[in-house]
């Protein structure tokens, strides 16, 4: 069995389409699937340049629960683990310096269970290659954190399958931490210092 290294970005539950938006943005600019329309809490349908369990069907969330997405996001060949990732066919679809990565599997949760009023993204790399890359790229991991950032998120962690949880960014600014680890014991204690939301 491989590795299944991933991010996890917590963001308001309210900033969902946002955050769905602003990963858009960073998928290829051409797809050889249909797009996705998904319905999400509150009414708002967004198309995303993705497919959930490989169909182009609509998707409706709007009674929350969770969705699955299956993304490609565009990560740039920066750092050494990018340029040991990338293989000959990816640079066929180039675009500025920056190669696909995908399948990555998206779920979105729309109320987390460590804090009310927040939902998640949990990104999950398909293979152990892409694991590593998620693990060692600064290109990958600023993806991610920027990801956070222009979402309006809280919180983004990386999981290696270990005992503990490497906190990237954390109420706006670029972190190192984990999780459990001296700041934070548990996952509650994490979320206990992300601001206040309405349920």
């Amino acid at each position: 069995m491989g590795i299944d290294y991933s991010y996890e970005i917590f963001v308001p539950a309210r900033n969902v389409t946002r955050a769905l938006t602003e990963l858009a943005a960073l998928a290829p600019t051409t797809r050889p699937r249909p797009p996705v329309t998904v319905t999400l809490p509150g009414g708002d349908e967004i198309v995303l340049p993705f497919t959930s369990h490989y169909e182009s069907g609509p998707v409706d969330c709007s009674t929350g629960g969770s969705l699955d997405l299956d993304t490609t996001i565009m990560v740039g060949v920066d750092d050494d683990a990018m340029r040991e990732f990338a293989q000959p066919h990816d640079w066929e679809r180039a675009e500025r310096g920056k190669i696909p990565v995908g399948y990555v599997y998206l779920t979105v949760r729309c109320a987390s269970r460590w804090h009310p009023g927040y939902a998640s993204l949990d990104f999950t790399a398909a293979t152990t290659g892409m694991s590593l890359a998620f693990e060692r790229s600064a290109s990958v991991r600023a993806v991610f954190t920027g990801l956070t950032a222009a979402s309006g998120g809280v919180c983004c962690v990386l999981d290696t399958e270990e005992a503990t949880r490497q906190i990237c960014w954390l109420n706006g600014e670029p972190t190192r931490e984990t999780v459990p680890g001296p700041r934070f014991a548990d996952y509650p204690a994490l979320a206990a210092s992300w601001p206040a939301q309405e349920p």
